[in-house]
């Protein structure tokens, strides 16, 4: 579990670094415009960031099924290179598959107005700009969006239907409490992050104004990456103690 935490981690930074410096930037500074090779490293790093965080977090799902509804099988599962191997996945598809919605989109023309409406180079608004035929760039964005976000977020739910059922088939109100808390922390940054997955990507465009669109893009790239270290932090019974000195001191 704490091997695929630490990943996890990575690819917080990973979003964080690429979207926040340049977003500060434009707040504080004033300075509003970047080149088009650097907008493209920007889409790239973070396409490839969302892609790891949803592969992540279906493997570490799986982990904790695992944990939980076949426990004495779980060591001889993931011993030896097994968890090398299945953390080869997120940073592989994240890489590829953004590299090729970069390629996509480097072959369009943008021949109209240059100035992006969002707070950093997001590929919606950025499609908006291009006076060429945006189809393929489309296309594949959902084909990634329904194989490497919608399958895996029903696995996901599917693993955690499976975990409650033995849970509930668990006697002792000690052992349920036990294998909730194994869970809790990654059914609270999963049910975050797809909660503003779903509320930023899925929701009807009638009513939906794109100043709700860049608060919850900020909520996805800044407040998200922020929480999951203490949201996984506050599993640890002296992290959870010391927080309680610290607020009882604040009042």
């Amino acid at each position: 579990m704490y091997f695929f935490l630490s990943h996890l981690s990575l690819c917080d930074i990973l979003i964080s670094t690429n979207v926040t410096p340049n977003t500060l930037q434009v707040i504080l500074r004033g300075e509003s415009v970047i080149s088009f090779s650097n907008c493209l490293t920007q889409l790239y790093f973070f396409g490839a960031s969302a892609i790891q965080e949803c592969c992540l977090l279906t493997i570490m799902s799986y982990d904790r099924y695992l944990a939980i509804c076949n426990p004495l099988l779980y060591t001889s599962i993931m011993k030896h290179n097994l968890p090398r191997y299945l953390i080869l996945w997120p940073w592989l598809a994240g890489f590829l598959l953004s590299m090729i919605t970069n390629i996509l989109v480097f072959e369009l023309y943008f021949c109209g107005p240059n100035i992006i409406n969002h707070f950093f180079c997001d590929l919606a608004p950025l499609l908006e700009l291009s006076c060429s035929d945006t189809s393929a760039v489309e296309i594949h964005v959902s084909v990634v969006v329904i194989v490497m976000g919608i399958s895996q977020m029903l696995f996901v739910i599917a693993t955690y239907i499976c975990i409650f059922y033995s849970i509930l088939n668990i006697s002792s109100n000690i052992g349920r409490q036990k294998a909730f808390s194994t869970c809790s922390s990654h059914l609270g940054v999963v049910s975050t992050y797809y909660g503003t997955l779903i509320a930023l990507y899925l929701a009807p465009a009638r009513g939906y104004s794109l100043t709700l669109n860049k608060v919850l893009s900020l909520l996805n790239t800044v407040v998200t990456p922020l929480f999951n270290p203490i949201i996984y932090s506050l599993r640890n019974k002296e992290i959870r103690i010391e927080t309680v000195k610290l607020l009882s001191k604040g009042n």
